[in-house]
């Protein structure tokens, strides 16, 4: 993808992130937790996050 964007791209790419703050940071951090699961946790990480989400679980019902 080293195609460039043009000027009317970058302006609605603006626009979106702009008016979008809360959804591109919830997006942004999905993605750092994600990667962090799938790339980094080691087991000790993983059975603390599955105590987390047990949690937060509860606290959504």
């Amino acid at each position: 993808m080293t195609e460039k964007l043009t000027e009317a791209r970058i302006k609605a790419n603006k626009k979106w992130d702009e008016d979008n703050k809360e959804r591109k940071q919830y997006l942004n951090t999905r993605s750092v937790a994600r990667n962090f699961i799938k790339k980094r946790a080691t087991l000790d990480d993983i059975n603390e996050l599955k105590e987390l989400i047990k949690i937060r679980e509860e606290e959504l019902k």
